[in-house]
């Protein structure tokens, strides 16, 4: 498994959220550009077919796949078309480390809302979305977010 020699950076990342990640890619001479991706957040200019949808917390899942799930779901079967794997790499905490772990998952927005999604029904939509999307929902703390993507883009898929 290789490391990717440069990382597009989609223009639409929040710079603050991803200085990390940017400190990460620069410790391991990681080259990479800012400019707008057709999906995701990352990729590899040595392997186009595969992109990283970074998701800073399962917060913003569930907010992709109620409030927002038509754009979420464009964006995936626009991925599915042009023959780009997608994998939606949620940083959570060191408890979430798969959709099993998702279904345990207490929404501390269900003290404020009895209608706010439980885990195991966000559990069961992105298993639906991986299965019906070919795409793929993987875990990682914020701290681990540089590594994991680099790991993730080295690889061959």
């Amino acid at each position: 498994m290789g490391k990717p020699k440069t990382i597009q950076v989609d223009s639409r990342e929040k710079a603050k959220a991803i200085t990390k990640i940017l400190e990460e890619f620069d410790e391991q001479g990681i080259q990479y550009y800012v400019s707008k991706l057709f999906v995701g957040d990352y990729m590899s200019l040595d392997n186009p077919r595969l992109v990283i949808d970074r998701k800073q917390n399962l917060g913003e899942v569930v907010s992709n796949v109620c409030q927002q799930h038509e754009r979420f779901k464009a964006e995936l079967v626009r991925a599915n078309e042009m023959g780009i794997k997608v994998i939606v790499l949620v940083e959570h905490s060191r408890h979430i480390n798969s959709i099993e772990d998702v279904a345990k998952w207490k929404n501390p927005r269900i003290r404020f809302s009895p209608r706010a999604m439980r885990g195991y029904t966000l559990a069961k939509v992105m298993q639906t979305m991986q299965e019906k999307y070919n795409c793929e929902f993987l875990f990682c703390e914020k701290k681990d977010t540089g590594k994991v993507i680099i790991d993730l883009l080295g690889s061959e898929e």
